[in-house]
């Protein structure tokens, strides 16, 4: 929820887990507290045994379920513009899989010089290391904690299932209520990083 809402994407595909397999799952739950990867909901709903099968039919099944039904969030765009305004290059770094990640940019036409997939908390940290980020914009306390571990700002955006408190208590050096805020608080961010 940092670019795109995906929750009717994902709401679909749990429905459709639900159905294939008779596990009562309650989708409108499972979009209210998007961000861990999708091994880490399965648990709430499948024994661990189940757990890998489920998590590969559900990425079996999201391509043709979940991309169509994504938009790109409000500033989207713009903050991609400001970056490369600025000099910069837009990194997509995400606990989803790449390929799907992937093809959500290309249906909303938004081009990410780099994309990250399954990657969370120290994995997030370990790319942002990788990619020599300066800055890490996400909606997740998780997020947040993998910016302070990479040694970069990280802006919260509210968007997600985090409040601003609760990016605020993660360690946030800034957060927005959406991306459209994001392009007049950057030469602030990149001051802060010692860049410009």
């Amino acid at each position: 929820m940092t670019l795109i809402d995906s929750r009717p994407g994902i709401k679909a595909v749990y429905d459709e887990l639900s159905s294939r397999s008779g596990v009562p799952i309650d989708s409108d739950l499972v979009v209210s507290r998007l961000g861990p990867p999708v091994e880490a909901e399965l648990r709430h709903w499948f024994p661990e045994a189940q757990v890998v099968a489920m998590a590969d039919l559900y990425r079996a099944l999201y391509a043709d379920l979940a991309v169509e039904r994504v938009t790109a969030l409000a500033g989207a765009r713009a903050a991609f513009d400001a970056v490369r305004a600025r000099g910069g290059r837009v990194a997509v770094i995400t606990a989803k899989n790449a390929p799907d990640a992937r093809r959500h940019l290309e249906h909303l036409g938004l081009e990410a010089d780099e994309v990250r997939g399954r990657a969370w908390r120290e994995g997030k940290a370990d790319a942002l290391r990788e990619l020599g980020a300066i800055a890490y914009v996400g909606d997740h306390v998780h997020d947040m904690e993998a910016a302070r571990l990479a040694d970069v700002p990280g802006v919260g955006v509210i968007t997600g299932p985090c409040s601003r408190e609760e990016l605020e208590a993660a360690g946030a050096a800034l957060v927005i209520a959406t991306l459209a805020e994001l392009p007049e608080h950057l030469d602030t961010v990149w001051r802060a990083t010692g860049v410009a």
